[in-house]
């Protein structure tokens, strides 16, 4: 198994940028897909972006590829997405998930997640 706690999350207000980290910690980092998703209120849980274990194959949901990036380092065992000209609609807690195998961008195909970081974003 491995554990993820994700940090970063906070207020900003609109047009502002904010880096969200996952750290892991149990098995290897290095050997997971990862991906970042949300949850706004009232909302669903969705995809946002995911990186292989080599970090050298990203994507991301239309509605964010151009203003959030997402990275990892395996040798800190963390995860990243940087976060630019965020919008009230960006507004949500946001959660870290790790993955055998290829990238993904389905929520249930998943194995392990964080607890999620809240960032509100105000007009």
């Amino acid at each position: 198994q491995v554990q993820l706690v994700e940090s970063g999350g906070g207020l900003v207000q609109a047009g502002g940028s904010l880096r969200l980290s996952c750290t892991a910690s149990g098995q290897t980092f290095s050997s997971y897909a990862m991906g970042w998703f949300r949850q706004g209120p009232g909302k669903e849980r969705e995809f946002l972006a995911a990186i292989a274990w080599s970090g050298r194959t990203t994507y991301y949901a239309d509605s964010v590829k151009d203003r959030f990036t997402i990275s990892r380092d395996n040798a800190k065992n963390t995860l990243y997405l940087q976060m630019n000209s965020l919008k009230p609609e960006d507004t949500a807690v946001y959660y870290c998930a790790a993955r055998s195998g290829s990238t993904s961008d389905t929520l249930t195909e998943y194995h392990f997640w964080g607890q999620g970081t809240q960032v509100t974003a105000s007009s």
